[in-house]
């Protein structure tokens, strides 16, 4: 997604224009307008003329609407967003008043106003917007002297550094020089991972290089990173996968993601974050009860007493048409973020999101235990079931 304009006003109110480049962007475009939005946009509009002797006839013609958004369709097989409403400014083929559809299209913008933007909304937008935020992917394709640091997207590769530095040539009875030049180059390398690659997004890292360069270069990094203590790395080492590569310029990238054995690798070790805390919550749910809960009363009483570790909702729960259930989401992940938690939100078009969905659409894992909790819980379904 390309942001063209953002303006926002200090009551909250304000309006954004977006150009949308892919099929993803459709789903965040869906995910960002709400009811009682204006959306702004070109259309095609079927106009019938009459002419002189009493003859009609029809032609369409493409016109600049402004709506005030009813209702919103999204396709999720054809990626296509279609938004209904009535037209609330002046148009010479669509009177004040009129209901109209526009279909959202790619490579065409449309703007948004809203009344309020919540942090979710703005949220959404710096997402789409962002394409590190896409790159669940990164890649460092390198040879003796030359790396490259890149983030590969669905459709785009993104070279975030480039390091070219001279290394001595090994000399006879001395190799002191070379080596030296050679752990320079190492840390560059290491400094550019860890200034690039955010390990919330991305799910593998991509080590490429000919010879041996990639195998000397990890195994000298973790250790570095053990006696640094750079957990960072340490945490994540499970997610560097090693690979042949011809050079280390960016072009080589294209060889290595094409070796069939390598994007078998990739499919197993991308393995998302929202994932991994469902696992987590279920786990404790069934380990530590008085830990996990779900349902809004239990997650906001967990909430009250500042005892969200990680907080997990689905995205469907931010598109209510009622705006007082919107807001009590919103206000919920902005108190858990403000807490100290960490917010997972859920796309509701996965299978993790269809799962979380079932289980009311939140849940929580707390940083200790609230058995109290636990029994209003129980009270609240023996008093249920009682009614």
């Amino acid at each position: 997604m390309k942001l063209v304009y953002k303006s926002f006003e200090k009551d909250g109110s304000g309006s954004v224009t977006l150009v949308p480049e892919e099929a993803e962007d459709m789903w965040h475009a869906y995910n960002l307008i709400a009811e009682n939005d204006k959306l702004r946009s070109t259309t095609i509009r079927r106009v019938t003329t009459q002419s002189a002797t009493g003859s009609t006839s029809s032609n369409k013609v493409r016109t600049t609407l402004t709506i005030k958004v009813e209702n919103i369709d999204f396709d999720t097989q054809a990626s296509m967003l279609r938004v209904k409403g009535r037209n609330i400014e002046e148009n010479q083929y669509v009177k004040m008043g009129q209901y109209h559809t526009i279909d959202l299209e790619l490579n065409r913008k449309f703007s948004v106003t809203k009344a309020y933007w919540d942090c979710i909304a703005i949220e959404r937008v710096d997402t789409a917007c962002d394409p590190t935020q896409h790159a669940d992917l990164a890649a460092i394709v390198m040879q003796e002297g030359i790396a490259h640091v890149c983030l590969v997207t669905s459709c785009m590769t993104i070279v975030r550094a480039k390091i070219d530095v001279t290394i001595p040539r090994k000399r006879k009875g001395s190799c002191s020089q070379h080596d030296k030049g050679l752990l320079k180059f190492y840390d560059t390398v290491i400094q550019a991972i860890l200034r690039h690659v955010n390990f919330d997004v991305v799910k593998c890292v991509l080590v490429a290089s000919p010879g041996f360069v990639k195998d000397q270069f990890c195994e000298y990094m973790f250790n570095q990173a053990a006696k640094l203590d750079q957990k960072v790395l340490l945490e994540n080492k499970h997610r560097f996968v090693l690979s042949h590569a011809s050079s280390g310029f960016k072009h080589s990238l294209k060889e290595v993601l094409a070796d069939p054995s390598i994007a078998n690798k990739l499919s197993d070790t991308k393995a998302t974050g929202e994932v991994k805390a469902l696992d987590a919550f279920f786990k404790m749910l069934q380990d530590e009860p008085a830990k996990a809960f779900y349902g809004f009363n239990q997650v906001s009483g967990a909430n009250e007493a500042m005892a969200i570790e990680t907080l997990l909702v689905t995205d469907e729960l931010f598109r209510a048409s009622d705006v007082a259930t919107r807001r009590k989401y919103v206000n919920l992940v902005e108190s858990v973020k403000e807490n100290g938690g960490d917010v997972k939100i859920f796309s509701s078009l996965h299978v993790s999101g269809e799962q979380l969905g079932m289980l009311t659409g939140v849940a929580a894992i707390l940083r200790f235990p609230m058995p109290d909790l636990e029994l209003e819980e129980l009270e609240d379904d023996s008093s249920d079931s009682d009614g």
